[in-house]
């Protein structure tokens, strides 16, 4: 059996093609346009190319997921909102459904980034995974007792939405205080952009000479070289990170939690001071079953491969 999976983003269609085990047979990218039908038609342009590229006559497929970045009804194949591309009420599943004659399911792209590494990275051979992924936001996906955990209305782990400083920063969800407002990039970026307010001084300036040139790089690149204020700035976003890695291990307890997005690729710079604070403050700590904490291993082929598998684990 092979399944198509397809992850919508707002700058490409990237389509993966794989067997039941998440085996990655073939893959395909086209830019994403704007426009309900001209996004469908993109869709089923990038799964018959996927299948071409793989050697894989569409006959042989037994369905295509899309991992969506917005709010849907996967139940109905209708993406409610999609801002970055363009969709407001449209019935995604079936247009793509009619044009390719093929089942068709919605997943969060989260989630189905989730999937993928449970199924082909990280989390082989496991039966629970959460991951993490640190970008513009945080997002999350579970996969509890070998099954995607969606919640009874699928918009479950919403995990940038905890709050872990009461009161604090503005989040675009209307809260205040969001893990997502300080561990996501954005969020290091604006506290880096805040201490660097603070102190002119500092090399962080030498890094980046103008706001506009900040990344999650930046930081890690000052206090590596020494910088005080740079050091802080990590500290600091290590240990929301950790608050939040720590809240999900003690709800959760999976067995594994993957970190990805550009700030994950510190590797142990990042991982090893939040596993000092995992050491002494998750409730766990002293039993010999703990939770690992691991960079995720898939990259971008991630959403693509767990789309495809959603009718599988779901």
């Amino acid at each position: 059996m092979h399944y198509i999976g397809i992850d919508l983003g707002g700058t490409n269609v990237a389509a993966g093609l794989v067997d039941k085990e998440g085996k990655l047979l073939g893959e395909a990218s086209i830019p994403t346009p704007q426009g309900a039908g001209a996004v469908a038609d993109a869709i089923v342009q990038a799964a018959q190319k996927v299948a071409e590229n793989a050697g894989i006559a569409m006959t042989e497929v037994e369905s295509v997921g899309l991992a969506v970045p917005g709010t849907f009804d996967p139940k109905m194949g209708l993406v409610y909102r999609a801002v970055n591309l363009g969709l407001e009420n449209v019935p995604l599943g079936s247009m793509v459904g009619q044009r390719l004659d093929l089942p068709v399911v919605l997943e969060n792209d989260a989630n189905a980034a989730a999937l993928g590494e449970f199924v082909a990275g990280a989390g082989r051979g496991h039966s629970s995974l959460v991951a993490v992924t640190l970008g513009t936001g945080v997002g999350a996906g579970a996969i509890l007792d070998g099954k995607l955990y969606v919640g009874f209305n699928y918009a479950a782990l919403e995990a940038g939405h905890m709050v872990i400083r009461r009161g604090g920063r503005q989040c675009n969800c209307g809260r205040k205080g969001c893990w997502e407002a300080y561990a996501s990039a954005t969020g290091l970026i604006a506290s880096t952009k805040e201490a660097m307010a603070r102190h002119p001084e500092s090399a962080l300036w030498e890094m980046a000479p103008s706001f506009d040139k900040v990344t999650g790089k930046t930081p890690f690149d000052a206090a590596q070289a020494g910088d005080r204020v740079a050091k802080n700035v990590v500290d600091e976003y290590v240990e929301d990170l950790a608050c939040g890695l720590i809240n999900l291990i003690n709800i959760l307890q999976p067995e594994i939690i993957t970190v990805s997005g550009g700030v994950s690729k510190q590797g142990e710079a990042l991982l090893a001071p939040v596993q000092a604070i995992l050491d002494r403050e998750e409730m766990t700590r002293s039993t010999a079953n703990r939770t690992q904490i691991q960079v995720a291993q898939l990259g971008s082929e991630a959403g693509t491969i767990g789309a495809a598998l959603v009718p599988l684990y779901r």
